[in-house]
């Protein structure tokens, strides 16, 4: 008996540091982010002798690792695709780095992932197809990197999406009309790529829509008279681009605006009430912010 007791003592007081520990698949993909982005040239460096909780930008809760904050740490080289054992993820901020190749796949398993960084990057290839499983993110900013290819419509299942910047990258194609479907999207950044074909009508449904930047495109069609029920639109920016027709623009309520750029062609457009002299580049204001 009082060697079973001496047994569940010795149990207690080693169970803290057993349990204190994150599992060997999520240790591993932090080790494999280290080593892939040149971890000893990093200015903020990981000693791998330590504790993971100890590390530089990485936040555990209940053994396992919920937040990664990297911002502008000088992270060289691709992401390796052990993220995706990373599974218990809310925020991954990379922004501001050196980081190279393609986005990995792996980084579709993050189910529980809510905030999503990349900007400020040199990684290239495409969005993967799947990046719709990730349905509890609210926010995904990628732009000024090299990525190509299409925006996959599989964005339009993020439902609870509220900020989506893919600007200044080389992704070509229509705009999916799943977008959409993102019913709490604020800000729409897609300014500066190859977007051609006509402007969704279905982004008329984004009732809170503030900010819509499209501009450095090769859109072309008109307006979506669906426009008009952007109640809540304060930006607007669409110039440069092919469009037939603007006239549509004319049914928008112009007096919402903060800014509304757009290419002023011979057509007469009657807009009243709107200070054409507050102009900005919306998407290009990049927010030097690593609380995120």
């Amino acid at each position: 008996m009082k060697k079973l007791f001496f047994v569940l003592i010795l149990l207690l007081l080693t169970a803290p540091s057993i349990y204190a520990r994150v599992s060997k698949a999520e240790r591993q993909a932090l080790v494999d982010l280290y080593q892939s982005t040149n971890g000893v040239h990093w200015v903020r460096k990981w000693n791998l002798d330590e504790p993971v909780k100890k590390w530089y930008g990485v936040e555990v809760e209940g053994n396992h690792v919920v937040s990664i904050n990297l911002f502008r740490n000088n992270l060289m080289g691709p992401l390796p695709e052990s993220i995706g054992n990373l599974t218990y993820l809310r925020t991954l901020n990379l922004a501001f780095n050196n980081i190279s190749g393609p986005i990995p796949a792996g980084i579709t398993q993050l189910v529980n992932l809510e905030v999503l960084r990349l900007e400020m990057n040199k990684l290239k290839g495409e969005i993967p197809r799947d990046i719709g499983n990730l349905t509890n993110l609210t926010l995904f900013t990628a732009f000024n990197n090299f990525l190509s290819g299409r925006i996959p419509a599989s964005l339009g299942q993020l439902s609870n999406l509220t900020e989506l910047n893919l600007s200044s990258n080389d992704i070509f194609g229509r705009i999916p009309a799943s977008l959409g479907q993102l019913g709490k999207l604020e800000k729409l950044g897609l300014f500066q790529n190859t977007l051609y074909g006509d402007v969704p009508s279905e982004l008329g449904q984004l009732s809170k829509l503030e900010e819509l930047v499209l501009a450095n495109n090769e859109l072309s069609g008109e307006i979506p008279v669906e426009f008009s029920e952007l109640a809540s639109l304060k930006i607007i920016q669409i110039q440069n681009n092919k469009f037939e027709s603007l006239k549509n623009l004319e049914m928008m309520n112009t007096q919402q605006f903060l800014v509304f750029d757009f290419d002023k062609t011979d057509e007469e457009l009657d807009f009243k009430d709107v200070n054409f002299q507050r102009t900005r580049m919306a998407d290009t204001k990049f927010e030097d912010d690593d609380n995120n």
